[in-house]
């Protein structure tokens, strides 16, 4: 554990100490170790530089992440409990397209998205990266698998009894019961359209709206032209992973096991 916990952090430790090397010095000095510690004023040229385009992208990918991770969730939710609640012809056929939609890599997926959205003249706009990020095929699975674990049928079946609706079932008492499945599924959809670099790349033109990834990648490839840009991207890069860190510092206490406990006795 010593081993993989080192494994871990010391490129996030690294990364905290370049950032706050003065004048993006970053080869200078102790490679573990603060030499001056100038990470205050790393972050405010961060910030300010530009006209403050930086924030605009923190702003970009919080928009794109956020959305799609908070609507992929409830339709993953939606979609697994259905597969494991109900009976219908060509269920497992469908589950088996969805499995084959976890299979399917995304880099794989971003030249045929570009092409309809360049055929509805859709590109270079929010929407084009947004709505592409609200299918979570993964999510879908898995709360599949949760849903038909956890959410006994009993309870179900009384929840009918006592006149609530197929709705009215699914959100006052499924997803309180999936609350830890829905809980991954969001961190695990958050992580992945947050670091999404391929499809912003493709279909965005306008700085504007290009989130955190993209912009970081645009100034990483001006160093060679604009060496202190290298100070700005490690910053940038120690910047962009708040969001991420908060998100599963502030949800991990919803991983709870046994909601369902005694409910069916």
């Amino acid at each position: 554990m010593l081993v993989c916990t080192a494994y871990f952090l010391v490129p996030i430790w690294w990364l905290v100490v370049a950032s706050a090397k003065p004048d993006g010095r970053v080869t200078q000095g102790a490679p573990l170790w603060f030499d001056d510690f100038s990470l205050v004023d790393n972050v405010t040229e961060v910030l300010t530089y530009r006209d403050g385009v930086f924030p605009r992208w923190i702003l970009n990918s919080l928009a794109y992440t956020g959305g799609a991770a908070l609507i992929g969730t409830l339709l993953a939710a939606m979609c697994g409990y259905a597969l494991a609640k109900y009976r219908f012809p060509g269920r497992e056929t469908l589950f088996n397209v969805v499995l084959g939609g976890v299979l399917v890599p995304a880099t794989a997926l971003a030249l045929p998205l570009f092409l309809i959205f360049s055929r509805f003249e859709a590109t270079n706009t929010f929407w084009s990266v947004f709505l592409p990020s609200l299918v979570n095929p993964f999510g879908v699975y898995l709360a599949r698998i949760y849903a038909a674990a956890s959410v006994p049928d009993e309870l179900l079946e009384a929840a009918r009894l006592d006149g609530a609706g197929e709705v009215r079932t699914f959100f006052t008492v499924a997803t309180r019961l999936m609350l830890p499945a829905l809980v991954t599924i969001f961190l695990f959809h958050f992580v992945a359209v947050w670091n999404n670099f391929l499809l912003p790349l493709i279909m965005l033109g306008d700085e504007r709206l290009f989130p955190v990834t993209l912009g970081l990648y645009t100034w990483n490839t001006q160093v060679n032209q604009l060496p202190e840009l290298r100070g700005l991207v490690l910053v940038g890069a120690l910047l962009s992973i708040v969001p991420l860190v908060a998100a599963f510092l502030l949800l991990q206490r919803f991983w709870r096991t046994g909601l369902g406990a005694g409910s069916v006795k």
